[in-house]
């Protein structure tokens, strides 16, 4: 049963990658950035373990809810720092380290302000506290605590670094296809010119 349990669960966590990767190729017109804030989510999901492992919670139905929640969240986060620096090389001519730089500061103090409010607002969950019988839902809780306060930190390093390796291979690609195309060019037109009689 629990296997059961534990197996559609995860299939419709794989769900909801795929619906997170769909949305944000239409978001952002492209095949590769969407990698980047995706990246967020194994970090995620890494600090959830280590939470639920540090505060004593099994992993149970409540901490796999909990795992869900944190999808939409940690990837938040990265959408703002990629969606910043994107539009600031476009828009504004930056560098990618400047657009980066830039994107890290001015977007750190929203995504760790809102890190900590939803942090502030789980906590009395994750402690068990009220009159009402909170230890189902305390492992939820458990899990989306660590895994917010580990995404925060490590997006705002690894996300940059993810972005400007992605970068680099998209720059990769285009000089290839380019050079490609310009061999192709002259071969098409020898094979196109008129035979002389």
């Amino acid at each position: 049963m629990m296997g059961e349990l534990f197996a559609s669960f995860g299939l419709a966590m794989l769900t909801g990658v795929v619906c997170i990767y769909i949305v944000l190729v239409l978001l952002f017109k492209d095949f590769l950035q969407p990698v980047t804030i995706l990246m967020a989510l194994p970090l995620s999901l890494g600090g959830a373990f280590v939470g639920l492992l540090l505060a004593g919670k099994s992993f149970s139905m409540p901490s796999l809810i909990g795992l869900i929640m944190l999808m939409g969240i940690a990837t938040k986060n990265s959408i703002l720092l990629v969606e910043y620096a994107i539009v600031a090389r476009r828009d504004h001519g930056m560098s990618r380290w400047d657009a980066l730089l830039d994107a890290c500061h001015k977007r750190a103090r929203p995504i760790i302000m809102t890190t900590l409010a939803m942090g502030a607002g789980m906590l009395p969950i994750a402690l068990a506290l009220g009159e009402a019988d909170m230890s189902f839902r305390s492992p939820m809780a458990t899990a989306v605590i660590g895994g917010l306060i580990t995404s925060t930190v490590l997006s705002l390093l690894v996300v940059p670094a993810v972005f400007t390796y992605i970068d680099d291979f998209k720059q990769w690609v285009l000089r290839h296809v380019r050079r490609h195309s310009h061999h192709a060019a002259p071969e098409a037109g020898a094979n196109t010119a008129p035979k002389s009689p």
